[in-house]
């Protein structure tokens, strides 16, 4: 049987790039169920309201929701059980002391496959203000129109 290659996407989570500044992004594992595997292989999931947390020295995702299988039977997952990522002892010390500090937090951005497994794109970020907010949409704005009339000039 051919292993997988390459890097699937599932999920992303657009609004946390919105509600956030990322200063630095981390790949993690987790450790997943049978039926929490075949509902990602079939494309659903929402990391809209998920976070990451440290407790006891391991890092915890919570809040992520993966559906149910539908074919599953009392086998099933719950659909927003907490679950565990896998990163380096390294990598989790930082993210502790960083939380630590105080208006930092840790957000899932991306839930994918790569060559296989299910992994996790993990942002260490800090919370935008309201007008971060609406300045980062006037800067998109002006960037749109500007690439409008160069491409209604160079028709």
């Amino acid at each position: 049987m051919p292993h997988e290659t390459g890097r699937k996407t599932i999920a992303r989570n657009k609004r946390a790039r919105h509600d956030f500044h990322i200063e630095d992004t981390f790949e993690a594992g987790m450790v997943l169920r049978g039926t929490e595997v075949k509902s990602l292989r079939a494309g659903r999931a929402s990391l809209s309201e998920g976070y990451a947390t440290v407790k006891d020295g391991e890092m915890w995702l919570i809040n992520v929701h993966i559906p149910e299988y539908s074919q599953g039977t009392w086998t099933n997952h719950a659909a927003r059980r907490t679950r565990k990522l896998l990163l380096h002892r390294k990598e989790i010390d930082k993210l502790a002391g960083k939380t630590k500090e105080g208006g930092l937090t840790v957000v899932p951005l991306e839930l994918y496959f790569k060559d296989g497994k299910a992994k996790v794109e993990l942002g260490l970020a800090r919370g935008k203000k309201d007008w971060d907010k609406r300045h980062a949409l006037a800067e998109k704005q002006a960037k749109r129109e500007m690439a409008r009339e160069t491409r209604h000039r160079y028709r």
